[in-house]
């Protein structure tokens, strides 16, 4: 069965009351906090953290990009096992994983227990993450999930500043002095919450057509992805001969599970995901436009956490304050750009918002090395810069999900998933191959080159939301017909 969304999609949700879907929501969107807080609260305490351990600077990439990393390589199987077992149910279970991890990190004595921790925070977060994109397939229609899907791009773009914010904040206030292991520890009531929160409140939904689960696609689109990036974050000490070697082999790892799934799928069996799928245009350059994006915002994200620290000489409660009108200027973008012209320009609304945040980067980065500007002339810039991500992050799922059948939520949801995750682990490998390769004697200074290789994905992600159809939340009758 074709997985564009059906006539069928146009009926009601699940007979849930309203109050039952906002309670449903609000727990959601704890999850999506605990997630998102985890990626960048790091950020600002990677120098604390590099004294209290002795972390080298392979190390540092490792702990940002190895959850990541985790995250991107289970998500995937994540979907999967939701579709399959049931939503909360998974939903519950990564919660569990992902607050117990959360303890690890906080309580590491060395960089490589800090390291496997964050992998293991990652893995938690993979199975945890997909069930709540799920739901929120399930529980709304395409434009209902405009404005839904708006609400949880605002509170994720927010909780990506808080992170930083929180994290200098618990560093300086040194709480019965554990330093930076507070930002980790913190989890450990917020996952509690979570846990009780969903329990009673998540609706039990699943696939109507999962049939099984197709381990070999997981390991094999896994495997593809783990080569891909691992190169990636040794770029910084050195390439031998086996890392181009990984990266060459990511490609026919990849044409070997899109060959797997096709033929499980035309046998009727599980399969890691439908290609068919791919067929559906605003999912496939959506995939496209979000996995370009969160490259691009992950690397600035740790460039500009890292340079004000090391090149401005910021304190990491400086630094995380100064994220502030980054998002206020997210908040704008999604919660009034995003959410209100969405429905009524489309894709312009993308395009808008790549090319104000490209030009605002270079100037940021500009800013706080070669222009050495003052911070009260780095404001306006940021809410600029905050308002172009806003309104490009918060469209980007309602975007790629809106021609998608609910029945293919968990696969669709785990593939936006990951695609965003694979960019926020290249995104943190390539910004900080980068950053640190020019700290280490190159010409130009480090923010401004990994400036360039930021603004340079914004407009790669720019050209391909031009390439979105002009119409696309079309009357669902028409959505049963290929894109």
């Amino acid at each position: 069965m074709t997985p564009h969304a059906s006539p069928d999609d146009a009926a009601p949700p699940p007979a849930l009351t309203p109050r039952q879907k906002n309670l449903a929501l609000m727990t959601l969107i704890v999850a999506v906090v605990l997630e998102i807080v985890d990626l960048t609260i790091v950020n600002t305490a990677l120098p604390a953290i590099t004294t209290g351990l002795g972390a080298s600077a392979e190390a540092v990439q490792w702990i940002v990009a190895g959850y990541a990393l985790s995250f991107a390589l289970l998500l995937m199987a994540g979907g999967r096992l939701g579709d399959a077992l049931g939503y909360r149910q998974v939903f519950l279970l990564g919660v569990t994983g992902f607050t117990l991890a959360s303890v690890a990190c906080g309580l590491a004595q060395s960089p490589s227990q800090l390291v496997l921790a964050r992998l293991a925070q990652g893995a938690s977060g993979a199975i945890m993450s997909p069930q709540a994109l799920a739901l929120m397939q399930v529980l709304f229609t395409p434009l209902e999930r405009v404005s839904k899907l708006a609400l949880f791009g605002l509170v994720g773009g927010l909780a990506a500043i808080a992170g930083p914010v929180l994290g200098g904040l618990l560093i300086e206030l040194d709480l019965f002095g554990l330093g930076w292991r507070l930002i980790f520890l913190i989890n450990l009531p917020v996952g509690i919450f979570a846990l009780v929160s969903g329990f009673l409140f998540l609706p039990d939904r699943r696939s109507a057509r999962a049939g099984g689960f197709d381990g070999q696609g997981i390991v094999l689109f896994g495997l593809a992805v783990l080569c891909l990036l691992w190169p990636l974050t040794r770029a910084e000490r050195g390439w031998g001969m086996a890392e181009p070697l990984l990266m060459a082999l990511a490609v026919p790892l990849a044409a070997l599970t899109w060959r797997h799934a096709g033929a499980r799928v035309r046998a009727g069996r599980a399969a890691v995901f439908d290609p068919s799928l791919l067929a559906i245009r605003p999912f496939r350059l959506g995939l496209a436009i979000s996995t370009t994006f969160a490259t691009a915002s992950a690397g600035f994200l740790l460039t500009f956490a890292f340079a004000l620290q090391t090149e401005r000489g910021e304190s990491p409660l400086a630094t995380g304050l100064l994220h502030m009108p980054y998002g206020l200027g997210a908040m704008l973008g999604i919660a009034v750009l995003g959410r209100n012209f969405l429905p009524r320009i489309g894709k312009w609304v993308l395009v808008a918002g790549g090319v104000t945040m490209m030009a605002s980067v270079l100037v940021i980065l500009a800013g706080i090395g070669p222009w050495a500007w003052p911070w009260t002339l780095l404001v306006a810039p940021l809410v600029l810069g905050g308002t172009g991500m806003g309104s490009l992050s918060g469209c980007i799922a309602p975007v790629t999900l809106a021609q998608v059948d609910r029945d293919h939520a968990g696969a669709a949801s785990g593939m936006l998933k990951t695609s965003q995750q694979i960019g926020s682990a290249l995104g943190i490998a390539l910004n900080g191959s980068v950053y640190f390769l020019l700290a280490d004697g190159g010409g130009l200074r480090p923010s401004l080159g990994a400036g360039l290789v930021t603004a340079s994905l914004l407009a790669l992600a720019t050209l391909l939301a031009l390439r979105l159809p002009g119409v696309i939340f079309r009357p669902e009758p028409a959505l049963a017909k290929a894109a």
